[in-house]
């Protein structure tokens, strides 16, 4: 494969690529995401992402990329001046990436809703955890930190290509399940809170909350019945993507 050779800091490709590193407005514009690293490169290529544009150090060995992708090589120095971290891994590259809202009967049995959740890195390690567990994608509501961040999405580790991610409104959501037979719980406490191992989630939709505030009202008042993670007395809770893992493990149990 060909690549150009870019060394200036004000080439429009680098201002580009700066500003959609640090913009959530800029991606959703264009539509895109920008990963980095050689593993999730691979990850994009071996599941079929609309790859656009490569960029890496030079030198840096490349996957086999489809003949359309534009690669450009830059000195490292360049490359660090435009990446989302301090240390980037010699590759940097875009994809196109859709928003797309729940369908309007959604045809999984097994979702997550994610009231709130504003962390990037918690939001990328619950997306990686749902993957791992089949479930069948992840719901965010208003207010959640964007998946297609740079942060989040290496918090993926490549699930981000593999697992569908929605976004929508919690009524809207709601009713999409409800018209698909999936019924709608939370992990909270209130008077018709029951034991997480006691409830069937082989088909159902459950929601975390904030990392701060939990479960918002909102999403409580859409909710058939709230659940709890039982633990020890001493705990007062877990950490939204520690919830979502155990919340997800119960939902594949006997399935995986």
């Amino acid at each position: 494969m060909s690549r150009e050779w870019i060394t200036s800091r004000t080439n429009p490709l680098m201002v580009r690529l700066r500003k959609l590193n640090g913009k959530r407005s800029a991606r959703r514009a264009e539509g895109v995401m920008v990963g980095e690293g050689p593993k999730l490169l691979e990850e994009a290529v071996a599941w079929g992402a609309q790859l656009e544009t490569v960029v890496c150090a030079q030198g840096v060995a490349l996957p086999d990329l489809p003949a359309w992708v534009r690669v450009v090589e830059v000195p490292q120095d360049l490359l660090e001046s435009i990446a989302d971290t301090q240390s980037p891994q010699g590759v940097l590259f875009v994809c196109r990436v859709q928003a797309q809202s729940l369908p309007s009967r959604p045809e999984g049995s097994r979702y997550l809703v994610l009231d709130g959740i504003q962390d990037p890195g918690n939001l990328g390690t619950i997306w990686r955890t749902a993957d791992a567990f089949a479930a069948d994608g992840l719901i965010l509501a208003p207010g959640c930190a964007d998946p297609w961040s740079p942060k989040a999405v290496r918090a993926t580790m490549g699930a981000a290509f593999r697992l569908p991610v929605y976004e929508d409104t919690l009524e809207g959501a709601a009713g999409k399940l409800a018209a698909a037979g999936i019924p709608l719980y939370a992990t909270a406490l209130r008077d018709d809170t029951e034991d997480l191992r006691q409830v069937p989630l082989h088909r159902a939709a459950v929601i975390i909350g904030s990392e701060g505030r939990g479960v918002s009202q909102a999403s409580l008042d859409l909710c058939q019945k709230t659940v709890k993670i039982p633990m020890s007395p001493r705990c007062e809770s877990l950490n939204a993507a520690a919830a979502a893992t155990v919340v997800l493990w119960e939902m594949s149990r006997g399935l995986l």
